[in-house]
C-alpha cells in the first residue's frame, strides 16, 4: 500500500536514507556487504565485546590491562585483533565507569576457552566493584 514517510535527520547525505528514498534494498545490501566484508565486520567475522563497569576507576583500568595483556598473549594474533581498552561512548552511569574491549575475529573453541579462562582469573580476583561481561556480536556495544 503506498504511503509518505517523514525522515528526521542530521545527515540527509547518508547512504541508508539515500537507499531508503530510492528503496533499493539490493543497492544498500551490495554497498554493505562489501564495506562489511572488507572491514571485516559480520557476517565476515565475530566482534567480541568485553563490558567493564566498576565504581573504582583504578580497579577498571588495572582489570582492562590485565584482560588486554592476557588475551594479546594466548589469542591467535592471525586470527584475532584486540583492540586497546577505552572507555565506553557514555563513560560513567550511575557513578559506575564503564569501559570495553572489542575483538575482532572468528570464534571457535579455542577462543572460547581462552575468553572464559581469562573471565575465571578475573573473578579469581575478586574484585570488590568490577563486573565483566562478554558479548559475542552484540546488539549493542555498550
Amino acid at each position: 500500500m503506498p504511503g509518505n514517510v517523514i525522515i528526521q535527520t542530521y545527515n540527509p547525505d547518508n547512504f541508508s536514507i539515500i537507499c531508503s528514498q530510492k528503496q533499493s534494498y539490493e543497492m544498500f545490501y551490495e554497498t554493505e556487504i562489501a564495506l562489511r566484508e572488507q572491514l571485516k565486520y559480520p557476517p565476515f567475522c565475530d566482534i567480541i565485546l568485553i563490558a567493564l563497569n566498576s565504581l573504582d576507576i583504578n580497579e577498571i583500568k588495572n582489570t582492562c590491562e590485565y584482560i588486554f595483556n592476557y588475551l594479546k598473549e594466548n589469542l591467535d594474533r592471525e586470527q584475532f585483533l584486540v583492540l586497546n581498552p577505552m572507555p565506553a561512548p557514555i563513560s560513567k552511569i550511575q557513578n559506575r565507569h564503564r569501559w570495553r574491549i572489542i575483538i575482532k575475529g572468528n570464534m571457535d573453541e579455542r577462543a572460547n576457552e581462552v575468553l572464559n579462562n581469562c573471565l575465571k582469573n578475573v573473578y579469581d580476583k575478586n574484585l570488590k566493584t568490577t563486573r565483566v561481561t562478554i558479548d559475542v556480536n552484540p546488539n549493542n556495544m555498550f
